[in-house]
């Protein structure tokens, strides 16, 4: 599934764990706004999440998460698993078309609508239009810098937007 109109990226280094999404929201050509909250803090401000994709499908599936969160007692890996099984086989669910990256301090797990719980390799991963801009900029620094997550997260995502034209340099950064 393409999901575009927006960039979420999410690094883990050195303990800290930083997501940051830009602000844009668009139709088609058209940037309808340009300082949505794509990103935010869960569960007592443990985790981290963050939507790419159809707004109210994404909140929808942000409440889920929310809701699975509490059922396990924070436990993101059982709740983002138990997420991605309702997200496949109900039935209204399964018509949501968004994606949605969860972090906690430990673990990074990007969600989708086809049962998929991905857990990145590096500690880094990104989605939406820009994501793939995003997220090469991310490794880049991560091997030639010692930048903290969160100014990884930043200038990736500043890059991304100079490059995709739905991304925009409104960003909204959240840590761990």
């Amino acid at each position: 599934m393409a999901i575009h109109s927006t960039t979420i990226i999410c690094v883990r280094r050195d303990g800290q764990t930083a997501m940051a999404g830009d602000g844009q929201v668009s139709a088609g050509q058209t940037i309808l706004k340009g300082n949505a909250i794509k990103v935010r803090k869960l569960f007592s401000d443990k985790i981290l999440a963050g939507f790419a994709g159809a707004t109210a499908d994404a909140f929808t599936l942000i409440e889920k998460l929310e809701e699975k969160l509490q059922a396990y007692g924070g436990n993101l890996t059982r709740a983002s698993v138990e997420l991605a099984k309702d997200w496949r086989t109900d039935k209204m669910l399964r018509r949501l078309e968004a994606m949605l990256i969860a972090a906690d301090k430990d673990k990074i797990f990007l969600l989708t609508g086809n049962g998929d719980v991905i857990e990145p390799e590096e500690g880094v991963i990104a989605i939406g239009s820009g994501g793939n801009y995003a997220l090469a900029a991310a490794r880049a620094l991560l091997k030639k810098t010692t930048l903290p997550a969160a100014e990884i997260c930043t200038e990736s995502l500043q890059i991304a937007s100079e490059i995709c034209v739905y991304t925009n340099g409104n960003i909204r950064l959240e840590t761990l």
